[in-house]
């Protein structure tokens, strides 16, 4: 073999190592860009979780849970109202009025009868004593001339009326008519030139 084809043939031998190396290296590059795994960052964002909370008590609901409350206290006032052993004169007037015109009412509706021969007894309009309020002529139907009717005093309704004559003689607990100063039953319609309060069970009052 000549001197010059051994030499190109060399050449041309370099020149395949050189393009065969160049491509394997080419496709491990592009292997490693396809085929590597990528570490993707991730971040976990903490948040509470907000339960619902329950809507206002509406105003009509509000209004019946206070009215409960002061009936319950009312009742428990009454409950531990010591009933005196003796009753005044002035009382026993108060706790008659009381009975008789209220004894199927609620506490309340008693105690707003009670305040009401009160506030007529310190006006100047009226009497200036509880017997002389109840006993003014033509004012409670259940006056029979100057007398009561009889009364069962061991009775639970007797003993209600007399707590609450204590009650709305000291003024610890006032009526939701307060300063009410007449009233009637629901079921009459007098035309009266008054100011309306309030009806509490079977009364309407006025000021």
């Amino acid at each position: 073999m000549s001197k010059k084809f051994r030499y190109a043939a060399t050449l041309s031998l370099a020149a395949t190592f050189i393009t065969t190396l160049l491509s394997t290296s080419g496709s491990h590059a592009s292997a490693q860009g396809f085929n590597a795994p990528v570490a993707i960052a991730t971040t976990f964002i903490s948040q509470p979780v907000i339960q619902a909370v329950a809507q206002a008590t509406p105003d009509d609901t509000a209004e019946s849970l206070q009215d409960a409350i002061a009936a319950s206290s009312l009742a428990n006032l009454v409950e531990n109202t010591q009933a005196p052993a003796d009753l005044s004169k002035e009382l026993e007037c108060l706790a008659g009025a009381i009975f008789f015109e209220a004894k199927s009412e609620t506490l309340a509706g008693q105690l707003a009868v009670g305040r009401v021969i009160i506030a007529r007894s310190q006006s100047g309009r009226f009497p200036a004593s509880y017997c002389g309020v109840v006993y003014q002529p033509s004012q409670f139907s259940f006056i029979r001339g100057r007398s009561m009717p009889s009364i069962n005093r061991s009775s639970r309704d007797w003993q209600d009326a007399v707590r609450i004559a204590v009650i709305a003689d000291k003024g610890t607990w006032k009526s939701p008519v307060e300063g009410a100063m007449f009233f009637h039953a629901a079921h009459v319609s007098p035309r009266w030139g008054k100011t309306r309060m309030a009806k509490i069970d079977g009364h309407i009052f006025y000021r």
